[in-house]
This record gives C-alpha cells, sequence and structure tokens, in this order.
C-alpha cells in the first residue's frame, strides 16, 4: 500500500482549492467521507461473511 506524504497532501488540497473553489470543498470532503466509511462497511461485510458461514458448517 502506498502512503501519501505531507507535500503530496498539501500538493492535493491546493489542486483541489483551485479547481472547485472555497465553497465546494466542504461538500465535496463530507461526500468522501460517505463514501469512505460506506466501502469500509461492505468491505466488512463481504469479509465476515465467509466466517459465518465457515462458523455455521462447524
Amino acid at each position: 500500500m502506498f502512503k501519501i506524504g505531507a507535500t503530496e497532501l498539501i500538493l492535493i488540497l491546493g489542486i483541489a482549492l483551485i479547481i472547485f473553489g472555497p465553497g465546494k470543498l466542504p461538500e465535496i470532503g463530507k461526500a468522501l467521507g460517505r463514501a469512505i466509511s460506506e466501502f469500509k462497511t461492505n468491505a466488512n461485510k463481504v469479509s465476515d461473511s465467509p466466517k459465518e458461514k465457515l462458523d455455521d458448517e462447524k
């Protein structure tokens, strides 16, 4: 997995600020946060399903 350093993060935020403007950034941040949260929830459900099936078979 690759990591984003402070310099890269500042560069990405600066570009986003130029493209979307300061008014849209909070909305984009909220939407991105919701999407990541939903992805994690669904990923946990998928990874828990095989474990539950294996436990049921025992």
